[in-house]
């Protein structure tokens, strides 16, 4: 395999497990204070509002449309362009100040002095009813992922590498959660979408560590665990260096460039990408240790007699 990144010397780094297993414990514990204190900031589509499109005959000035519409008293509004500098997307929330219409008339209004021209697309409505299911879909969601990647672990490995690997990718998902509560950046749909692909990125990850440590146990010996598992990350840096860093550049340049309508998805998948190769590594492996993996468990007896043999 070619290396672009190539280590000469294995990197010790379970001899830090116990320093990075305090540090991830600290953070999570956070992230869980986060999201009980402050919760999460959640977007229309989760709480039920109004949701408008409207076409500009200028680009759209959106610091001078929130201000109008602040001072009409539509408070706690999302304005972002939507596609194309000239199309603009409001959200409202749902506040009880009247019907999808009469709001929708009163943002009309408002902006028709300052934005000649301006020409209405669509207004959607989402209920406070249809807003709680998308949540409790949502969070259904969350778990299935978590459950169906769990098990296949499980039958891939061992349990020990199921438990580790799950937990390690729970850690991304609740700081990711964690740092938008403290934050209070809203959590929309495409946020989730975000979460959820972070799930499965996350465990690539994790798998292809746990490849390594499965081989280096049968090929490795006269070696101890940490001096495996310290191997198998080593032997996969320049594969994880490469892969997170070009994906690490395409996420930031849709956080940088591609918009409000995607900055808060490409921030959740910047986050998790960024705790996803921590946790692979300085998590899920020293978790291993702690559950006591060991040679026997994928060393069939027939390998053993061959090795006391030999």
């Amino acid at each position: 395999m070619l290396e672009f990144f190539p280590f000469k010397k294995n990197i010790p780094f379970m001899s830090w497990g116990k320093v990075t297993t305090a540090i991830s414990l600290l953070t999570f514990l956070f992230a869980i204070w986060a999201l009980w204190d402050k919760g999460l900031n959640l977007g229309v589509d989760f709480t039920g509002g109004t949701v408008m499109e409207v076409r500009t005959s200028q680009p759209a000035d959106l610091p001078a449309i929130r201000t109008v519409l602040e001072k009409a008293g539509l408070t706690e509004v999302s304005v972002q362009t939507f596609g194309t500098s000239h199309d603009v997307l409001i959200r409202l929330p749902n506040k009880g100040a009247g019907s999808a219409a009469e709001t929708s008339n009163r943002v009309m209004t408002a902006l028709a002095a300052t934005n000649p021209g301006l020409e209405l697309k669509r207004v959607d409505f989402v209920g406070p009813q249809v807003g709680k299911e998308l949540y409790d879909n949502g969070a259904l969601a969350l778990l299935v992922v978590a459950f169906g990647i769990m098990a296949y672990l499980a039958v891939r490995f061992e349990w020990r590498f199921a438990l580790a690997g799950m937990l390690a990718n729970m850690h991304d998902i609740v700081i990711i959660l964690g740092v938008f509560a403290f934050f209070q950046w809203e959590f929309t749909l495409t946020v989730l979408a975000g979460v959820l692909a972070i799930l499965g990125y996350s465990v690539n990850e994790s798998v292809v560590v746990f490849d390594r440590i499965r081989e280096n146990i049968r090929k490795m010996r006269g070696a101890t665990i940490p001096d495996i598992i310290d191997d198998a990350i080593t032997r996969t840096m320049s594969r994880t260096i490469i892969t997170h860093g070009s994906t690490q550049i395409m996420v930031l340049s849709m956080l940088f460039f591609g918009g409000e309508a995607l900055h808060n998805f490409a921030l959740a998948l910047t986050i998790g990408i960024m705790f996803g190769i921590y946790s692979s590594v300085l998590v899920a492996s020293p978790l291993l240790l702690m559950f006591g993996v060991k040679r026997e468990h994928f060393i069939k007896p027939v390998e053993k007699k061959e090795e006391a043999v030999v």
